[in-house]
């Protein structure tokens, strides 16, 4: 409308995906919502570092950016270095972070899953399963040369997301990977999301119905062939 003439800077900065015990009105997560309106930028972050990065970054943009923050990550710490706590530390939009290397698996994960994805990491590897995971930070743009990158050496792709599974953001991923990476994969790719279902108030039932670290390990095993197939244990 305005060819592109005028800016629009401003940061919708709010809480996203699930919290605890706060059922179906208060547990949902709108990255994928966000991610798929042109023009608008979508930004998870999961550790102190991202925060203090990607939020100055937001603030520095000159076109709408959403920030969506885990409040449960809120009562978590993580380690930071000078180079965090120094003023002019900026994170760039629309690039992954390799958290942890590794040459079996590739694993995808956004804001509080990317800890999850890191956890599960640690107890594939003492089932000598050495896993890479890459927190996006960045839902729009996606940082599609690193998700792809990694697959072509791993050879093997999880998403992990809080979100409902259709048209999330590893849907998306995997449209990506075969699109740019498909003769490179030797497995099918493994989506692990939220439960299909408005999320339950019950304790139990809620954590049924998001993704838990156990959740990651199946189905990294399944892609690297170390338990049975789901289509065939059905």
């Amino acid at each position: 409308m305005s060819a592109g003439q005028m800016s629009v800077p401003i940061v919708f900065r709010g809480p996203n995906g699930a919290a605890a015990g706060v059922g179906a009105q208060h547990s949902q997560c709108y990255a994928s919502w966000y991610a798929s309106c042109p023009g608008l930028k979508v930004l998870s972050p999961y550790s102190s570092e991202d925060a203090r990065g990607l939020l100055k970054a937001a603030i520095r943009d000159p076109d709408p950016v959403v920030f969506l923050e885990n409040e449960l990550l809120y009562g978590e710490s993580f380690p930071v270095s000078d180079e965090v706590l120094d003023s002019s530390f900026c994170l760039p939009i629309g690039k992954a972070k390799i958290e942890r290397k590794g040459k079996d698996v590739t694993i995808t994960a956004f804001s509080k899953m990317v800890g999850y994805a890191l956890k599960a990491a640690e107890i594939l590897e003492k089932e000598g399963i050495d896993a890479e995971v890459i927190n996006l930070r960045s839902i729009r743009p996606l940082d599609r040369s690193t998700i792809n990158a990694s697959v072509r050496k791993t050879n093997r792709l999880i998403t992990v997301e809080e979100g409902f599974p259709q048209h999330g953001v590893g849907a998306e991923i995997c449209a990506s990977v075969v699109e740019e990476s498909f003769a490179y994969l030797d497995a099918p790719v493994e989506r692990i999301a939220g439960a299909d279902v408005p999320m339950p108030y019950a304790a139990n039932l809620e954590r049924m119905a998001v993704p838990q670290v156990e959740d990651i390990v199946r189905a990294a095993k399944r892609a690297c062939y170390r338990a049975v197939p789901l289509a065939a244990a059905a």
